[in-house]
């Protein structure tokens, strides 16, 4: 067994599969346990009883952490004139129209999020074959369509994160570093899961979470309490 599996496998062993953490425990069993020579970026995936195949059952959405990701996000902005000046003034990574829509068709994807004003859609709708499977196509529900890009911009950059349920049934994100301290990733755990919670669909029946759990890039997840988050 190479050493990286022996320190997971140690690990795994060291956790209670059976035990629900409160999101601190869970955390401080994550963080204890992040020792590869990279700052690991702390992960929470939430297991729901939706089937997003259907319209009505569709979870997605917008949170701020309150802590930022640690991450940085280079954000493309479709806009004109004064908006683009807005973006750029903002910190947006690359601002464009018609000239960004041919650059990504030829195969640009250097960035994370695309924003786009209300009147770039036309444009930035040729592109849903591009940014449709990677998730990355603007959409006024999670406010990556909107007049106010400077706004957007700065949210991207600051620790906004969208999330959107798989077919699964399961929705995750990056919510911090193994650098950052216990309470910040603690905080930014329960931003995530209380929107998620909140962003309950209409069509759900049943037990809405199911599962919780925390884990770093190169650690075994932990399994976070479900009271009171469904």
């Amino acid at each position: 067994m190479a050493k990286s599996g022996k320190k997971i496998h140690t690990a795994r062993k060291a956790i209670d599969r059976n035990k629900q953490y409160s999101v601190e425990e869970a955390v401080a069993e994550v963080k204890k346990h992040a020792t590869a020579k990279f700052d690991e970026t702390i992960e929470i995936a939430m297991n729901l009883g939706v089937d997003p195949r259907h319209a009505d059952q569709m979870v997605r959405g917008v949170v701020s952490l309150p802590n930022g990701t640690g991450r940085s996000v280079r954000v493309a902005v479709f806009a004109k004139d004064a908006k683009a000046e807005e973006a750029k003034e903002a910190g947006a990574d690359i601002v464009g129209a018609e000239d960004l829509m041919q650059k990504i068709q030829d195969g640009f994807m250097d960035f994370d999020r695309v924003i786009a004003t209300p009147d770039m859609m036309a444009v930035v709708g040729r592109l849903g074959k591009v940014l449709g499977p990677r998730g990355l196509m603007p959409n006024p529900k999670v406010g990556t369509v909107t007049p106010n890009v400077a706004q957007a911009v700065k949210d991207s950059k600051g620790g906004a994160v969208e999330f959107r349920v798989e077919k699964a049934g399961i929705v995750h994100a990056g919510i911090g570093k193994a650098s950052f301290d216990e309470k910040a990733i603690a905080e930014n755990a329960k931003a995530f899961i209380d929107a998620v919670t909140k962003a309950r669909p209409a069509g759900a029946k049943g037990t809405y979470v199911k599962k919780i759990a925390i884990s770093s890039t190169m650690g075994p997840g932990v399994k976070v309490e479900t009271a009171g988050a469904a």
